[in-house]
C-alpha cells in the first residue's frame, strides 16, 4: 500500500511538471544529400495531447513512406525531484529527384489545445558525381584496397573574394578542406605571414559540421578551416603564399587474409599520411585614383557619419561634449578622426575612439564613435563649426565627402569668473610688515630661559620631526611596494596560469568521461587559450596564433615547443568536426593538453 502511495504521489508530480513544461514542435532534416539519395524528415512535438497533424506540400521530392508515428517518454526521479518528458515524433522518407535547393514549409498540429507551426527546413539536392555508375563502383572497389589516398579524394583549396582591388579595400581569404575520406585528423598547420596585408580572422562558429557540397562535378564532405579578412597595404601584384596542412587518415584496406576475413570482416584501418598544399595567390592592388580631398581620412569602403552634442545652453566651466558617429563597412580601424574646430576660448582635450564593429565576410562593420570634449571659459554665443569626412566609395569608384551640420551653443557666466581669478592672481602684492620695530610688552608672569636653552631648534626638536618621518617614509616604502604588486595583474595572472588550467583540464576530464564532445572540446581550447593568454600578458579578445608564435620566441622558448602549443590547437580546433574514433582523438588531445602546458610552464620565464 505504501509503495503505491509513492507510486501515485510520483505520478502526480509527473503530470503537474507535463502541464508546466512549454511545448516546442521542431522540424528537422538534413542541410545536403546527393540526387537520388533517401533521407528522414522528422517533425517532433514534445507533448502527446496532440491532434490534427497536417503536413505541408513537400515539392521537389518523392515520399517514400510516411507519415509513421513514434511515440517517446521518460521520467527521473534525482535527489526527490521527478521530471519527465513525453514526445510524438512523425517521420517522412523522400527522396530527391532533381538537383537544387528546395525549401519546405512547416507543419501545423493542434496541443493542448492550441494550434502550432513548425519552422520550415531547406535542403540542398546536389548532383549526382559525372562519372558513370560502373567507375564508380570501381573506383570504390579500388580505394577500398588501396593504402593510399589520391589527390582528388583530399585536398585543400584557398579562395579570395576578389583578386583585383584598390589599396585599402578588404578581401575575404577562406580555406576550405574537401575530403571523401570519412577519417580524418590534422597534425599541423603553416598559414602564411600575408605580409603587405592587414589581416584580421573572422570568428568561426565552434559547432563548425562538414557539409555535403558538389565540387567540379563531384561530391565531396568540406569544411571552412579558416578565414580572414585581408586589406592591402600597398600598390602592385601581392601575393598569398600556400598553406601547408599535415594531414593523418585512418584508410580502412580489404585483406587477403581468410583469418582476418572471418574474424575481422577482411578489413584492416592503414594510418596514410599527406601533405596538402594550397596554390599561390596573386592579388592585383590598385592605387586610388587621383584627386583626394585635402581632408581624406584613409578610409576606403561604404560610410556614412552623424554628430550629436550633449546640449546647446551652458555656463562657463561646464564641459561641452560632441560625438561623431562614422558607421558603415570598410576600414574602419584605420580611418583618421576629423578634427573640430572649436572656439579660440575653449579649453580642448584629445578625442577618445571606441569602437562597435564585427567582422564579416564584407569586411569591418559597425561604427566608430569619437567623443570631443571642451571647455568654454568665458560667457557669450559661439558657434561650433561641423566636420567635413571624406572617404573612397568600392561602390562607385568615386570620393566622397560628407559633412555635420554646425551648432551654436550659449554659454552664461558660471560660479568663479575665470578671467578675474586671473586678474587676481596677477596683481597680487606681497604682505608688509609695518611697526617691526615695536613688540607688545608682555603683562603676565614670564618665565625666562638663559639664552641657548630654548627648546625650538634643539636636538631634542629635530628628532620629533625626523624620526616619525623616517619611519613614515619606511613604511609607505613597503607599503607602496605591496600595493604595485597587488596591482599589477600580469604578474598576478602569470603565477596563477598553471593553477587555472589545472583546474579547467578538470572539468576538461570530467566531460572526458561522460563522452562529451563538444564541451570537452570548447573546455580544451578554453584551457589552452586562457593559459597562454595568462602567461603571455595578452587579452584573450586579441590572441591569435601569429602573435603567440611571435611573443614566444621573444620568451625564448624552443621551435619545437611553439610548433607543439600551435598544433594542440589546430588539433583541438580540428577534432570538434572531424569524422573519427572520437573516445580515442578526445584522449589524445587530453594528454596532449596535459604535457603541453606543463612543458610551456618551464620555459616561460619572466
Amino acid at each position: 500500500m505504501k509503495n503505491q502511495m509513492i507510486m501515485l504521489i510520483a505520478l502526480s508530480m509527473v503530470c503537474l511538471q507535463s502541464m508546466a513544461d512549454g511545448v516546442s514542435f521542431i522540424a528537422s532534416a538534413p542541410s545536403s544529400i546527393v540526387e537520388g539519395e533517401q533521407f528522414r524528415l522528422s517533425y517532433t512535438i514534445t507533448t502527446q495531447k496532440v491532434n490534427n497533424f497536417r503536413a505541408p506540400s513537400i515539392n521537389g521530392f518523392d515520399v517514400l513512406m510516411g507519415p509513421s508515428r513514434s511515440e517517446q517518454s521518460s521520467t527521473q526521479i534525482i535527489n526527490g525531484h521527478v521530471s519527465s518528458s513525453s514526445s510524438i515524433t512523425f517521420t517522412y522518407i523522400l527522396v530527391g529527384n532533381k538537383a537544387g535547393r528546395f525549401s519546405i514549409s512547416g507543419a501545423s498540429i493542434e496541443a493542448n489545445g492550441k494550434k502550432i507551426i513548425s519552422n520550415a527546413v531547406s535542403i540542398k539536392v546536389l548532383p549526382p558525381d559525372q562519372s558513370s555508375s560502373g567507375n564508380s563502383r570501381n573506383s570504390n572497389r579500388a580505394s577500398s584496397s588501396s593504402s593510399s589516398v589520391s589527390s582528388s579524394d583530399l585536398f585543400v583549396v584557398g579562395t579570395t573574394s576578389k583578386t583585383t582591388v584598390r589599396e585599402q579595400e578588404a578581401l575575404v581569404l577562406t580555406y576550405k578542406i574537401y575530403t571523401r575520406e570519412p577519417n580524418l585528423q590534422l597534425n599541423n598547420v603553416k598559414l602564411p605571414d600575408f605580409k603587405g596585408f592587414h589581416s584580421q580572422e573572422i570568428e568561426m562558429p565552434t559547432n563548425a559540421k562538414w557539409t555535403q557540397e558538389h565540387y567540379h562535378g563531384r561530391n565531396y564532405y568540406s569544411v571552412i578551416y579558416r578565414q580572414f579578412v585581408l586589406s592591402p597595404q600597398q600598390t602592385g601584384n601581392l601575393f598569398i603564399n600556400p598553406a601547408h596542412f599535415e594531414v593523418s587518415i585512418g584508410k580502412r584496406v580489404q585483406s587477403s587474409d581468410p583469418f582476418d576475413a572471418f574474424f575481422n570482416g577482411g578489413s584492416n584501418v592503414v594510418e596514410v599520411k599527406r601533405s596538402l598544399s594550397t596554390p599561390k595567390i596573386t592579388i592585383n592592388v590598385k592605387s586610388l585614383p587621383s584627386g583626394k580631398p585635402v581632408d581624406y581620412s584613409g578610409g576606403v569602403g561604404t560610410f556614412n557619419i552623424t554628430s550629436t552634442i550633449n546640449g546647446e545652453k551652458y555656463k562657463t566651466n561646464d564641459a561641452v561634449t560632441v560625438k561623431i558617429i562614422i558607421s558603415g563597412t570598410g576600414n574602419l580601424k584605420l580611418v583618421s578622426d576629423p578634427k573640430i574646430d572649436f572656439p579660440k576660448d575653449f579649453e580642448v582635450y584629445d578625442p577618445k575612439d571606441v569602437y562597435n564593429v564585427r567582422l564579416t565576410n564584407q569586411g569591418l562593420t559597425g561604427n566608430k564613435v569619437i567623443e570631443y570634449l571642451a571647455i568654454p571659459r568665458y560667457a557669450g554665443t559661439f558657434k561650433i563649426p561641423g566636420v567635413t569626412f571624406s572617404y573612397y566609395d568600392i561602390h562607385s569608384n568615386s570620393y566622397k565627402t560628407l559633412k555635420t551640420k554646425d551648432y551654436e551653443i550659449q554659454v552664461k557666466q558660471g560660479a568663479g569668473n575665470a578671467a578675474q581669478v586671473i586678474a587676481d592672481y596677477n596683481n597680487k602684492e606681497d604682505l608688509k610688515v609695518l611697526g617691526n620695530d615695536i613688540r607688545y610688552i608682555k603683562l603676565n608672569n614670564v618665565k625666562l630661559q638663559p639664552r641657548g636653552q630654548f627648546f625650538f631648534g634643539s636636538i631634542l626638536y629635530w628628532l620629533f620631526f625626523i624620526v616619525p618621518t623616517i619611519v613614515f617614509i619606511i613604511f609607505f616604502i613597503i607599503y607602496r611596494k605591496q600595493a604595485i604588486e597587488n596591482t599589477n595583474v600580469a604578474k598576478i595572472r602569470n603565477k596563477k596560469a598553471s593553477k587555472v588550467a589545472q583546474k579547467r583540464m578538470k572539468v576538461a576530464s570530467a566531460l572526458l568521461e561522460k563522452k562529451k564532445e563538444e564541451e570537452f572540446y570548447d573546455e580544451v581550447l578554453k584551457t589552452l587559450w586562457g593559459y597562454i593568454s595568462d602567461k603571455l600578458n595578452i587579452p584573450v579578445s586579441q590572441l591569435s596564433k601569429d602573435n603567440i608564435e611571435e611573443k614566444l620566441k621573444d620568451y625564448k622558448v624552443s621551435e619545437e615547443l611553439i610548433k607543439g602549443f600551435i598544433n594542440n590547437l589546430n588539433n583541438c580546433e580540428f577534432a570538434r568536426f572531424a569524422p573519427s574514433d572520437q573516445k580515442l582523438t578526445m584522449d589524445k588531445i587530453y594528454s596532449s593538453a596535459i604535457d603541453i602546458i606543463s612543458k610551456m610552464e618551464g620555459s616561460i620565464k619572466h
